[in-house]
């Protein structure tokens, strides 16, 4: 069959076009994972339901943050755009579940530690009284020191293996916080009061990583908050996501239950690895919290 020299270059355009298409979209698509979908960020509204939630709690506000890794790829302006954010949302309360800083980030360790001054002294313009933080595993394994005290420099409340009550009208809503559970400093029995001084009362718990889940659920807690996944932080369509951390495999964002305790996996704020996002956007989640049936 002969092919006439028009049909042969029409070929010859479409071909090249596709080259240069497909070439623009391996150029275009860094770019904007890079530059533009890291820097949207998403406000998740939910409504959680707790059956033991005392009705002077009914409607309280907190927002859940996570994982900023500051400076390695989180820039220092997009750090204060997020508490912008938060500070429009008005908040009764702030929950800040880890990873302020990167460990083995592209620079020096003492750099690294400065960061965690730097994230805290940022993240101390968010204008709510209750601020409650928990550490993560990059931040455990060099520069905790550093972070513990730029959390305290800042007076943010860290709930590191501790718990403290909320009260509310005589009514108290017990606020608990984990060591890193990927680095073994979880200790539960810290983190969480005895059953004989809850009272039956309502639990929040912080935890970095999320799949220590059944463990949580068995102690009887209400509401856990995890991140450490980044929600996978690149999602291609109709595919899982590829590459998700130890202990951050099975709950990756969401909303989950299991027994007693639901659990709220964030996205988080930052990037590691490579500073790209896609189909992943950066979260702040607003959590409201009202009495009822959870189920």
């Amino acid at each position: 069959m002969e092919v006439s020299v028009q049909e042969s270059r029409k070929g010859i355009i479409s071909r090249r076009s596709f080259i240069k298409a497909a070439g623009a979209a391996c150029v275009g698509f860094p770019l904007y994972a890079a530059e533009v979908s890291r820097h949207e960020i998403s406000i998740e509204r939910h409504t959680i339901r707790l059956s033991r939630l005392p009705d002077s709690f009914h409607g309280l506000r907190i927002i859940q943050l996570s994982d900023f890794h500051y400076a390695e790829f989180t820039e220092p302006y997009f750090i204060r755009d997020m508490v912008d954010h938060v500070n429009r949302l008005r908040p009764d309360a702030v929950f800040f579940n880890g990873d302020y800083v990167t460990d083995g980030s592209l620079f020096s360790h003492a750099s690294t530690k400065q960061f965690a001054y730097r994230c805290a002294e940022i993240l101390d313009k968010v204008e709510c009284p209750l601020r409650y933080a928990v550490l993560g595993n990059h931040d455990c394994t060099f520069a905790e020191p550093a972070v513990i005290d730029a959390l305290k420099v800042h007076k943010i409340t860290l709930l590191n293996n501790r718990y403290e009550p909320l009260e509310r009208d005589g009514d108290r809503l017990w606020i608990g916080g984990t060591g890193d559970a990927l680095l073994k400093k979880m200790r539960l029995d810290d983190a969480i009061p005895p059953a004989s001084r809850r009272d039956n009362e309502p639990m929040l718990l912080m935890v970095h990583e999320p799949d220590v889940l059944p463990l949580i659920a068995r102690r009887n807690v209400d509401l856990m908050l995890s991140g450490h996944t980044h929600g996978g932080q690149v999602r291609f369509p109709f595919v899982p996501p590829t590459h998700l951390p130890p202990l951050g495999k099975k709950y990756v964002e969401g909303l989950f239950r299991l027994g007693p305790t639901q659990l709220y996996v964030t996205r988080g704020i930052g990037t590691v690895g490579l500073p790209f996002r896609f189909n992943c956007p950066p979260e702040i989640a607003l959590l409201t919290l009202e009495a009822g049936n959870g189920e």
